[in-house]
């Protein structure tokens, strides 16, 4: 088995990257290899499983540390095995293990290799990935989405077996089952035992004389689905679910393949958002600001009230802590930071406009600390 590739290099960056830098990779990638894209193409599709592999592991802080310290070894169960083991380490980690070595010396003493115990044995199905955009209110607060994808699955007249009802595949009388033919050359040197996939049954070692009249004997029909899925509260743009066993059917009575949704979040009209901290802008009056108020604060949780201060000046921002969004992870929730801006009237009748010049008489610059500073400045800067 070849070592894995490391997950910044399968999404082609940097260790260190930011969580930004990983999903705007990760979107490069996938779109790049997209089964989609590259139909047909088995290198293109063990690519785009790779890097939906890395994104699964590097966009979840856990996983990512686990995986800065300790490698595959410290995210995969199956990668090690204690200290020197085969996963961390020992044969496996040289990069190649016990199943290329008896591939190679398989064919040369006539053995049954690896290789083609894996052709012949059961094969996970096509992983599959879909897009799916929800409100900035549903990724706040979560929802159970349902959506439906075209996609193979197991014939219903065949049960995915490829044979007609009643009856079913025949041992391949070429090869005798084993899927390998063996063929035997005489050289200068003695004789060398070559193995090969069995042409007539293409290395399965069954043949289908009554193929289903339903999938052409393929065990496998198009079609489309309806699948639910549950988005918990707090997940951004480019997040991703597994769906464990709903992409497409195994061979050979292999596991399903697996299905990724993509999330893409619509912006909100309001709220800006930065991690699990959401961003408002609210206008003020200047009595509001120069008396202090209680002003009405929109939040995903519904309607705040909070009581701005006298003398509050423009562009101040005050945190709501905790009022921010939930962490799909579990974690501690986000604060909402509310910034107010001062709003001068731009519409004023003739009353309006003697009622402003009348408090600019009575509100003299004393009242006015910041202009007060600034003059001083001025003034000694000119001096």
């Amino acid at each position: 088995m070849a070592e894995k590739r490391d997950y910044y290099e399968v999404l082609g960056i940097k260790k260190g990257a930011t969580e930004a830098e990983i999903k705007k990779a990760y979107r490069k990638k996938a779109m790049e290899f997209h089964p989609d894209k590259n139909p047909g193409d088995a290198a293109a599709e063990e690519n785009f499983k790779a890097v939906n592999e890395a994104y699964s592991i590097l966009s979840d802080p856990d996983k990512k540390n686990k995986y800065d310290r300790f490698g595959h070894a410290g995210v995969d169960p199956n990668a090690g095995f204690g200290q020197g083991g085969f996963g961390q380490g020992g044969f496996g980690g040289a990069g190649g293990g016990f199943e290329d070595i008896f591939d190679i010396f398989g064919g040369m003493f006539g053995g049954r290799g690896f290789s083609q115990q894996r052709r012949n044995g059961p094969m996970k199905g096509r992983d599959l990935q879909k897009g799916l955009a929800i409100t900035f209110e549903e990724a706040a607060k979560g929802v159970k989405k349902e959506f439906k994808i075209n996609k193979y699955v197991d014939c219903a007249t065949c049960h995915g077996t490829g044979a007609a009802p009643g009856t079913s595949k025949a041992t391949c009388p070429k090869c005798n089952g084993t899927g390998e033919i063996h063929t035997v050359q005489r050289t200068p040197f003695g004789q060398f035992q070559s193995t090969s996939p069995c042409d007539q049954c293409n290395g399965t070692g069954q043949i289908n004389e009554t193929p289903c009249t339903s999938c052409g004997g393929s065990g496998k029909v198009r079609k489309d689905v309806t699948i639910a899925v549950n988005i918990p509260a707090g997940v951004d743009n480019d997040s991703v679910i597994t769906i464990k066993g709903q992409g497409e059917p195994g061979m050979n009575g292999g596991p399903f393949g697996d299905l990724y949704v993509v999330l893409s979040v619509k912006p909100h009209a309001l709220f800006k958002r930065s991690g699990q901290d959401l961003h408002l802008e609210i206008p003020i009056s200047f009595n509001q600001a120069a008396l202090g108020d209680q002003i009405t604060v929109p939040s995903m949780e519904g309607k705040l009230t909070y009581k701005i201060p006298p003398g509050t000046q423009p562009g101040t921002v005050f945190r709501l802590k905790g009022k921010g969004l939930a962490n799909p992870r579990g974690s501690s929730k986000g604060d909402l930071y509310v910034k107010v801006i001062l709003e001068i009237p731009t519409k004023l009748n003739t009353k309006q406009k003697s009622a402003i010049e009348e408090m600019g008489k009575i509100v003299t610059s004393d009242s006015y600390h910041k202009k007060n500073k600034f003059a001083e400045t001025l003034k000694e800067l000119f001096k």
